[in-house]
């Protein structure tokens, strides 16, 4: 089956060894000055020559000394594909080292980049969804994206781009979610998530739990996820063939049963012989969440009932290789054979 691949390959005629770089100190200057160069071909040459520069860790501080980044969020609106798209590369460089995070910050490269979120060319999306994926990494990077407003258009992204560029706006909404999910939860983002944790992409379903995992922290988040019925799909993902969806699966279903709605709504969903199944998954990550997700089921009587038959089962991992699995397994016993 074809897949759409986002090319990266520019014109012929854009030839990086004709562009001159002056000697030193002088090089990124003048670079700086070809930028702004009402000549097409001159701003891509530059471009392409600044390019390979940044790679360097110190050229990147000397880039946003010279005015370097002022230049580019003005090219981030050039009419040449070509342009934007080395400009959108060369952002994506520099926000790879750290003094070109706190650059992006200091310029303001946020807003400017992010009106690109519907650019006609594919590979001027992916890099700056790849930009952006990058600077969330960093508390004050989701921050920054947080405030700009950036999460409800994320969220609407993902009914409509390429995959390769979804799991780009997933991994950066995750980031955003641990600053804040107001937003998102405003914005219909459950709704939007329901749909993806049924992709036939495993890194989108993955990412996708993932992401519910996160927005359901807050209260508002866990009954949002009852409401959208978003319950049974993660009971159905538990079973999925990769460890990592159900690991992310058992996780929100963690979270989401912590509220009474949730556990009822798992217990409906016959969430138990599932999880059960997870207790002496090859994963460690699957089994803590999952016997996470016991623990707060069987805080209800009937998953108590239903639990206390299996006891035998969760004593099994007391001896787990994870030191985390071992504690969790020793609360859930404790709360499946409490006694008043």
């Amino acid at each position: 089956m074809a897949h759409t691949r986002i090319s990266a390959k520019l014109p012929p005629h854009i030839d990086p060894t004709k562009a001159p770089i002056a000697f030193g100190q002088r090089a990124l200057p003048k670079l700086n000055r070809e930028l702004a160069d009402p000549e097409l071909i001159t701003r891509q040459r530059a471009l392409m020559a600044l390019c390979d520069l940044v790679h360097d860790p110190e050229l990147v501080y000397m880039a946003a000394e010279v005015g370097c980044l002022e230049n580019l969020k003005l090219l981030l609106k050039d009419e040449d594909a070509t342009v934007r798209h080395k400009t959108t590369e060369i952002l994506y460089i520099l926000v790879t080292h750290s003094i070109g995070r706190f650059a992006f910050l200091e310029h303001d490269v946020i807003t400017p980049l992010a009106e690109l979120l519907n650019d006609p060319e594919d590979i001027c999306r992916k890099n700056m969804h790849m930009a952006l994926e990058m600077f969330s990494e960093i508390p004050i990077g989701a921050t920054a994206i947080v405030y700009a407003d950036l999460v409800p258009p994320l969220i609407m992204k993902l009914r409509t781009e390429l995959d390769e560029i979804q799991e780009l706006i997933l991994k950066t909404l995750h980031f955003c979610f641990l600053v804040n999910t107001k937003q998102a939860l405003d914005a219909d983002g459950i709704s939007v998530l329901k749909v993806k944790l049924t992709h036939n992409s495993v890194a989108i379903r993955s990412l996708a739990a993932r992401a519910v995992m996160d927005i359901s922290v807050p209260l508002e988040g866990k009954n949002k996820v009852c409401e959208e019925e978003v319950i049974p799909i993660l009971v159905e993902l538990l079973s999925d063939p990769e460890p990592d969806v159900r690991a992310k699966a058992a996780g929100a279903l963690m979270f989401a049963t912590i509220t009474k709605q949730g556990k009822y709504g798992a217990l409906e969903a016959n969430v138990i012989p599932p999880l059960l199944i997870l207790v002496n998954d090859p994963v460690s990550e699957v089994r803590l969440n999952a016997i996470k997700a016991i623990t707060t089921v069987s805080e209800t009587p009937e998953g108590r009932k239903i639990l206390l038959d299996h006891v035998i089962l969760l004593q099994g991992r007391l001896e787990d290789p994870s030191e985390a699995v071992r504690k969790a397994v020793k609360i859930a016993l404790d709360v499946i054979t409490w006694k008043p």
